[in-house]
């Protein structure tokens, strides 16, 4: 899978700055398949049945201890999830090896793989709801620990003996976050031996084991973003020298087999309750959602304005 498939090294500064905001949208109705739902969490009566969500692997701690049972309690609907690097799951979506009605992704730009007749037409609109900061989580009982807590990070993950680790770019687009974090502060402070960090592949694990190795001291440190650092209650540092993060985006596959479940879900997740424990478990939410329409790739802030102050 090709590397230009997800976006690099942009911040949410840079993307706001290039964002259209169309109010026409909610007169155009584009917005409908996300927020147009009888069976949602404010809904009095009950549902039953499942909701099939493909989401980042960074979020796997979150879905199944928080989003996944608060939205059952809410609707009574139940998820059945599976998670992976987003790029991974999009190109799954699109081979068929995968099906989900609920696509989560961790980089708006993986979106753009599952659009048009040449994708599949997997996605019409998505909407991006909350971001999360790259931060290098590290094992406390690392003989390096005391010198990340006191040095810049870029100081010492090149020391000899230092074990990093990070997600695949070609699958992830948190990979692709460390390599450009990696490859940006080696620019920016002259520091070439961070060059062979971001090209090896020796120091590369599935986004799903990544806290586990770290947790069973085999790494040292590794990049994550802040919702799986928090979820894993794990030690971290700020990334100094950057600014980057993983934005997260939901979207409803088009002909999702549980459609009204589907509905409700996002619903959920983009509700007051669903920003509430976003915000609690290291996710930014981004009040109101920023939705883009594949058809037109443009971009507002607007339309979700009313259907989430009202649900």
């Amino acid at each position: 899978m090709s590397r230009n498939l997800v976006l690099r090294g942009v911040t949410r500064r840079q993307k706001s700055s290039s964002r259209l905001l169309v109010a026409s949208f909610i007169a155009l109705g584009v917005v409908a398949p996300l927020v147009s739902s009888p069976a949602g969490a404010a809904s009095a009566k009950k549902a039953s049945g499942t909701v099939d969500v493909l989401y980042a692997g960074s979020l796997l701690d979150l879905m199944q201890q928080q989003l996944g049972p608060a939205f059952q309690k809410a609707t009574g609907y139940t998820v059945s999830g599976f998670s992976a690097g987003s790029t991974a799951l999009a190109s799954e979506i699109k081979g068929g090896t995968e099906v989900g009605d609920v696509f989560i992704s961790a980089s708006p730009s993986v979106n753009a793989t599952l659009q048009g007749a040449s994708n599949g037409n997997w996605v019409s609109s998505y909407s991006e709801f909350g971001f999360s900061r790259l931060v290098l989580g590290y094992n406390p009982k690392s003989k390096f620990a005391k010198l990340l807590k006191t040095k810049p990070w870029y100081n010492v993950v090149d020391m000899p003996g230092f074990l990093l680790g990070r997600t695949d770019p070609a699958t992830d687009p948190k990979g692709v976050l460390a390599v450009d974090a990696l490859e940006g502060v080696a620019l920016s402070h002259n520091l070439p031996t961070l060059n062979p960090l971001a090209t090896s592949s020796a120091n590369i694990f599935a986004e799903t084991a990544l806290v586990g190795e770290l947790q069973a001291g085999q790494l040292d440190a590794g990049f994550f973003y802040g919702v799986e650092a928090a979820a894993a209650k794990l030690k971290t540092v700020p990334l100094v020298g950057t600014d980057l993060s993983g934005d997260y985006t939901v979207a409803i596959l088009n002909n999702a087999p549980h459609e009204a479940a589907a509905k409700a879900f996002v619903k959920y997740l983009l509700s007051a309750a669903g920003e509430k424990i976003l915000r609690k478990n290291g996710v930014t939410p981004i009040h109101p959602p920023e939705v883009t329409n594949a058809s037109t790739a443009t971009t507002t802030t607007t339309a979700l304005a009313t259907t989430t102050t009202t649900s």
